[in-house]
């Protein structure tokens, strides 16, 4: 069989583990993969370039050393971590059917892309919060969230997700393989690997959806929470005109929140209930949770941030501007 020629199984007594995985692109489109990198690389790109053009923006614009614009850089970071885990192994399999990644190097590859979701989760919880302090205690917004408030609140979600997904490798490697090492996608997920063991994996399932819950599933009920609020809020404004100011300050968070979510809930859904689910359709639907936000957010907040807009045009307008 391929997979006994291609992973060497390292056993001790009962105990076997892979040296490899083989990784899949799409089902069924294999003849078709250099075409569809095509897509992929003008996504991989407009993340790279939006994401690190929102960074320069904010760090050279003065007027956007605020809040809202530091939470927007540590979304911005956490963007370009993602694209950087996923896209080697994604183009290294379209491009040259570079399907096989170690064993150790598919563990770190997937606890850092369950950090990075977890950390982009965190950070779209703190955009909320500053909406509503901002939106619901306008005056004393400068004094509730200061620089060093801010930096704490970064910190606090970096050391939460990093030690909530910690033990995930280890009880990965407790486990006990079976000759099957054919992953579902391009990049290592948990629910893939631990679905790949002979051994019993109520501890993995247990710890995995307790920290998901824990963690993902708290930050968007503290979010929904967090518009209830704002929209008691905005309904206690005195004229229209002020309502939908208030509101306009929290679409492209709200776009954001939904482009993140709604793809992370799908791939979640399919992994742990989908059985039945066509292969083509599960692998779609990770790829939209991994490389349309931070390809999106990007766009979403230029489109929508009239201080972002502002400020890139301004750049634009002193690179055009000749030299005398």
């Amino acid at each position: 069989m391929e997979h006994d020629s291609r992973a060497t199984l390292e056993f001790n007594g009962s105990f076997y583990q892979p040296s490899a995985f083989l990784m899949m692109g799409i089902p069924g489109l294999e003849a078709l993969h250099h075409w569809i990198s095509i897509p992929f690389c003008a996504l991989y790109l407009i993340a790279l370039l939006g994401n690190c053009l929102i960074l320069f923006i904010v760090r050279k614009t003065q007027s956007l050393h605020e809040p809202m614009y530091y939470f927007l850089s540590m979304l911005a970071v956490t963007d370009l971590g993602l694209v950087l885990c996923t896209l080697p192994t994604t183009l290294g399999i379209f491009w040259f059917n570079m399907r096989r990644i170690g064993f150790d190097a598919c563990l770190t590859q997937m606890y850092f892309i369950h950090i990075l979701s977890f950390i982009e989760s965190s950070v779209l919880l703190a955009m909320a919060f500053d909406r509503f302090i901002a939106i619901s205690h306008p005056l004393r917004h400068p004094s509730i969230l200061t620089k060093a408030t801010v930096m704490k609140i970064g910190l606090a979600i970096l050391l939460r997700g990093m030690v909530s997904l910690l033990p995930i490798p280890f009880l990965l490697k407790r486990l006990t393989y079976c000759g099957k090492t054919e992953l579902s996608h391009s990049f290592c997920f948990h629910p893939d690997i631990m679905n790949l063991a002979c051994a019993d994996i109520k501890v993995n399932v247990f710890y995995g959806m307790i920290i998901l819950l824990s963690t993902v599933g708290m930050d968007f009920i503290f979010i929904v929470l967090s518009y209830i609020l704002i929209i008691k809020t905005v309904l206690g404004l005195g004229t229209r005109e002020e309502c939908l100011k208030a509101l306009n300050t929290c679409v492209s968070h709200i776009c954001a929140v939904l482009v993140f979510f709604i793809p992370m809930i799908g791939l979640s859904m399919t992994h742990r209930f989908g059985k039945n689910v066509p292969p083509l359709a599960n692998t779609l639907v990770a790829y939209t949770y991994l490389i349309i936000p931070p390809a999106l957010n990007p766009l979403i907040y230029s489109i929508k941030s009239s201080h972002i807009r502002e400020a890139l045009l301004r750049a634009l307008r002193r690179k055009s501007e000749p030299e005398w």
